[in-house]
């Protein structure tokens, strides 16, 4: 999917559109730009046959058949061990399913994808829907301008931006361009906390525009809104619906490793549109596409404040897992800690497992009872990360989950056993990433704990100084 790949889409059983009939406009809203199961329609099952027969509304097959394969028209996937044959009790007969986006709803040999086949009514033009006062940055400008030539060229384009380069704000002139001319914008993340964080930001910039916020337990998924601000899997359920879709975090997991949601992206968007890709870590084949001229890109090198990025430092850390294991926190990391304690500096202190740092927990808690560890199935992760905001603790113990979206002032990071495969070059410029944030404190440190070097670890550095350096040549950041 990197630059995009064109999706093929299954052709649709229609009839000829009938321009005396009048449409449900509740079906027509909740179906434009979307392909739904049948058992996602019962409030509309009584009038789908009259839509059908007048050529409002088309069918096609959720499940179809490829050079002697079961192909997935949600998800896009071909992998045999994503499909299995059941005996179906729809059909009465043995009927092959998708498992692969089954939370979606079932996707089987005798189910329909029901698509608008009648006349989408564009979203009326309207001048400048954006209500930002805000002034970009130098770096911010010059991004800003590549996002709007992309849009209006209907072109795709890479936003290499560093962490706390004001990534969101870069985008509003460009939304503004595409909603202004009646056009149908999507801002896909990999994640619900972006999508909650993001949406009354939007809201308030753009409050003349509808808007929909879109991800597992969302109550606006039947909204038809002209900005949607969407998971990435939300997007399995539409086909060119978006004149440009922007995605953010584009190398975050699972949107980075699971082609199905990549497949969502490219179906989602219409036959002409713009797509811009959004990152902080673009993957190896997004920079090679870059640097080779395959993909246009524009980068920020430096931070709203004008401040350079924090370089981390590298700290031996010895066997780590050995000293737990006798119940004592590695030296280099005990006295880190306890330094943070005595000087009242807020912190972060990631592991690369939740077993890990669960079980040795206790070992910190002894010196700071009120310490909390979180990761991604605690029930409590946002309290405590509040808390943490609050100034109602110290510290927190965390997974990667807090590698990204966390803005804590003055706060300080370490990396316990930097050297795991889970630490990547783009997690440990992420973790890197949460230390200087603010203009009030734009400094703080930033440890990987290792029991030997990596390349991961070392290429993180390198892309963070080499950002510095790109920053200071145009003069994006103070001197130091």
């Amino acid at each position: 999917m990197y630059p995009l790949q064109r999706v093929h889409f299954e052709k649709i059983d229609q009839k000829s559109v009938n321009p005396h009939f009048s449409p449900s406009p509740a079906l027509q809203q909740l179906l434009s730009g979307k392909a739904l199961l049948l058992d996602e329609l019962n409030e509309f099952v009584s009038i789908l046959g009259i839509h059908y027969e007048n050529g409002y509304i088309g069918y096609k097959e959720a499940i179809s058949i490829r050079k002697g394969s079961p192909y997935c028209n949600r998800c896009g996937t071909t992998e045999p061990f994503h499909f299995y044959n059941h005996q179906c009790a729809k059909c009465n007969q043995m009927c092959t399913y998708c498992r692969n986006c089954i939370m979606m709803g079932k996707m089987q040999s005798c189910a329909k994808l029901v698509v608008w086949t009648g006349i989408i009514h564009p979203f009326p033009s309207r001048q400048n829907p954006l209500h930002w006062k805000g002034q970009l940055s130098e770096g911010q400008k010059t991004a800003s301008d590549m996002v709007i030539e992309t849009i209006r060229a209907k072109e795709t384009c890479l936003v290499w931006a560093v962490c706390g380069a004001g990534k969101t704000e870069v985008l509003f002139e460009g939304i503004a361009v595409s909603i202004a001319k009646g056009e149908r914008v999507c801002i896909a993340t990999p994640r619900t906390d972006v999508v909650l964080e993001l949406a009354p930001r939007l809201r308030k910039v753009f409050p003349t525009t509808s808007i929909a916020a879109l991800y597992g337990g969302s109550e606006e998924k039947n909204v038809y809104a002209q900005l949607i601000i969407s998971t990435t899997h939300q997007l399995l359920r539409y086909e060119r619906a978006f004149d440009t879709i922007i995605v953010d975090e584009v190398d975050a997991f699972p949107y980075s490793m699971d082609k199905s949601l990549q497949f969502a992206v490219a179906k989602s968007l219409k036959d002409i549109s713009s797509l811009i890709f959004l990152t902080a870590t673009p993957s190896t084949q997004l920079q090679k596409a870059a640097f080779s001229k395959k993909l246009k890109y524009v980068t920020i090198p430096a931070r709203y404040h004008r401040h350079p990025i924090p370089i981390p430092q590298l700290k031996w850390l010895g066997n780590w897992k050995k000293s737990f294991s006798k119940n004592v926190i590695p030296y280099a990391l005990h006295q880190w800690f306890k330094q943070k304690l005595q000087y009242k500096i807020p912190f972060l202190i990631f592991f690369p497992n939740i077993e890990l740092m669960n079980k040795h927990l206790p070992l910190f808690q002894k010196e700071y009872p009120i310490l909390e560890a979180v990761h991604a199935e605690d029930p409590d992760r946002k309290a405590k990360v509040q808390r943490l905001r609050n100034n109602q603790t110290l510290g927190l113990l965390t997974t990667t989950i807090l590698e990204r979206g966390v803005t804590i002032p003055k706060l300080h990071v370490a990396v316990v056993g930097a050297e795991e495969d889970i630490f990547t070059e783009s997690a440990l410029v992420q973790i890197a990433g949460r230390v200087g944030r603010s203009a009030d404190c734009p400094t703080g440190e930033v440890i990987f704990f290792h029991y030997g070097r990596t390349r991961a670890m070392i290429r993180a550095m390198k892309q963070i100084k080499s950002m510095n350096v790109e920053a200071r040549k145009k003069g994006f950041i103070y001197d130091e």
